[in-house]
């Protein structure tokens, strides 16, 4: 590939094989003679080789001469930045005007995404798959603080705006409450439960802003504004991101912090190195040399960020408990890898004491305190379901504690059997290691009236003698089995060349698609995979800039995978347009639904 690097001034834009050098971005490919660090561990204390004499040279110069030459001089915190960062990140912010065109671009491509996610955000106007869970327990939520029961077949009288049949005994669910709130209040704020649209106001807010995010998140990763516009279109184009925004299920709601969460590590990622190269840069100035364990870097508000978001994502669904697992161990990796780049000879131990532990305590804790604070209406309401198994079963659970938080861990209990017992089957369910080709995406609605009607009414309602109106939460097909194969090759550039963007791109799919595997009995679905659906877009983007190559390369090199990378995107788009349609339930002739039916897994 073209991205394979060849020159230091590529740093920010290639991989390295050399992984003391990879997480700095600067090349070890062994097309130049190395250059020994006296300030890192491995040269530390070596020697000087003797200099020989030619014959016929110079008395006083080479091995002759008595005095042996003068140290370099230690590395300046610039020289730390530029090896910890890269020279494209520290010039991706450098001027007024790259900040703004940068933040013109994120907004012009957040806008777009809107449009496709409110456009017609009301259509259907029936409450359409698990929205008749969350839509009325969120509605209940901020009528009663807690979920309560809706009785018998209340969906045709909530979905004429009636909510009458809202009763005042609780519901079992098996969900947390967060996402459930914040569905609710958009309701609230749509000015009630009579909208359609209303329903559907938070997760197609939280869309929009899921691509705003993923722009800022991939210009950062891949230092460059073109690369992150590019990913932010991708998710703003992408079935599955678009069909999830416009549907009010938990699963957006729980991508926006998961992607949240990954972006405020990333910053954590700039800061704590900026830190660190200032530190080292002040230590090796005072002579205080070989490093040991590196300087300490300070309180990380960006990771206890990241643990708050994690603690929401958490609120929302359980299955974020894998990302704080896998984004803690990355956060902690990328520490490890910056020790090793300024010189600390006790790197691996400093990134697992120094860092490592106060990590654990800050992000663990943090996620922690913050979903049982997310609980704060199940313990204020006595009438919430399970509220006073405790009080009710003196003698069982965990007896020390109070009765709140025993009936507490004992409502989480029946959850966790809820969940790991789930056997049930469905017409669309999905085995987890085929989603992300979408060999079998969930069909959220299908309206049956409006196909069985024919004649002059087929034609009034769709222009054909047969009609259809859908929604499949299928994913942009070039998209995703492009960025199935992207997997591999990210993979295999992490483990050949240690590059750590590789590592982060696919931490999504480590934390989100992998530990399904030990769910295989359980029913699935396809649009589960809405929860790592940005990693896949991130895999994507991250291939392409390998393909297309670093700025620094001969222009005439690069314009024909420039070419071809841009011919790609453009049938990606085009793709998007074509099936569009039937990501947002537009009334469309038969034939035309069923040419969109590429694979019959689809139907």
């Amino acid at each position: 590939m073209s991205g394979v690097p060849t020159t230091p001034e590529d740093a920010p834009d290639h991989v390295t094989p050399d992984p003391a050098r990879a997480e700095a971005g600067r090349t070890g490919t062994g097309t130049e003679p190395a250059q020994p660090n006296p300030w890192s561990p491995v040269s530390a204390g070596t020697a000087p080789s003797a200099v020989t004499q030619e014959p016929g040279g110079d008395p006083h110069q080479g091995a002759a001469s008595s005095e042996p030459p003068a140290p370099p001089s230690p590395p300046t915190r610039d020289e730390l930045l530029e090896r910890l960062l890269g020279r494209a990140t520290l010039l991706l912010d450098a001027t007024r005007r790259d900040r703004l065109t940068g933040w013109a671009w994120t907004l012009g491509v957040t806008v777009f995404a809107g449009i496709l996610r409110f456009w017609h955000l009301g259509r259907p106007d029936t409450l359409v798959f698990d929205e008749t869970y969350y839509v009325k327990d969120g509605w209940s939520l901020v009528q009663r603080g807690y979920e309560a029961d809706w009785g018998e077949n209340p969906n045709p009288a909530f979905e004429a705006g009636d909510d009458s049949a809202l009763g005042t005994n609780a519901s079992y669910v098996v969900h947390p409450q967060v996402g459930k709130w914040l569905i609710g209040l958009g309701m609230r704020l749509s000015g009630g439960m009579e909208h359609a649209w209303g329903w559907r106001l938070t997760v197609a807010l939280l869309g929009t802003l899921s691509v705003l995010l993923m722009v800022r998140i991939a210009r950062r990763l891949f230092a460059s504004t073109a690369w992150g516009v590019v990913a932010g279109l991708l998710l703003a184009v992408d079935g599955m991101a678009i069909a999830m925004s416009r549907t009010s299920l938990l699963d957006p709601i729980l991508m926006f912090f998961l992607l949240a969460a990954f972006g405020a590590l990333l910053l954590d990622r700039e800061q704590a190195r900026r830190r660190l190269a200032e530190r080292t840069a002040a230590v090796l100035a005072d002579g205080k040399v070989p490093l040991g364990r590196g300087p300490d870097l300070g309180f990380r508000w960006w990771r206890l960020a990241a643990g708050v978001l994690l603690g929401l994502a958490l609120g929302t669904k359980w299955s974020a408990l894998y990302f704080l697992a896998v984004f803690g161990l990355l956060s902690v990796a990328w520490d490890a890898t910056a020790r090793r780049t300024v010189g600390a000879r006790l790197w691996a131990w400093a990134a697992l004491v120094k860092d490592g532990l106060l990590a654990a305590v800050v992000m663990v804790g943090s996620t922690l305190l913050v979903y049982v604070a997310s609980w704060w209406s199940w313990f204020a309401h006595p009438q919430s379901w399970g509220r006073q198994w405790g009080a009710e079963h003196p003698d069982e659970g965990i007896t020390f504690l109070p009765d709140s938080l025993r009936s507490f861990v004992e409502y989480h209990r029946q959850m966790w059997e809820f969940h790991t017992g789930l056997s049930s089957p469905h017409t669309y369910q999905a085995d987890w290691f085929g989603w992300i080709v979408q060999w079998r995406p969930t069909s959220f609605f299908w309206d049956a009236d409006l196909s069985a009607l024919s004649g002059a009414d087929a034609r009034a309602a769709c222009g054909a003698d047969k009609c259809a109106q859908a929604v499949l939460a299928v994913g942009n097909p070039v998209l995703w089995w492009a960025a199935a194969a992207s997997v591999l090759v990210a993979v295999f550039w992490l483990v050949r060349y240690f590059d750590w963007r590789a590592g982060a791109v696919v931490s999504g799919l480590v934390a989100g698609w992998l530990p399904w595997m030990a769910y295989a009995d359980r029913t699935v679905f396809t649009f589960y995979a809405i929860a790592f659906t940005p990693w896949m877009v991130l895999t994507l983007v991250y291939v392409l800039v390998l393909i297309v190559g670093p700025p620094s390369m001969p222009e005439g090199s690069r314009r024909g995978a420039i070419i071809g990378v841009g011919v790609f995107l453009g049938a990606l788009v085009a793709v998007s347009v074509f099936f569009y349609p039937i990501w947002s339930a537009w009334p469309v002739p038969y034939d035309f639904w069923h040419q969109h039916m590429w694979l019959k897994t689809w139907i």
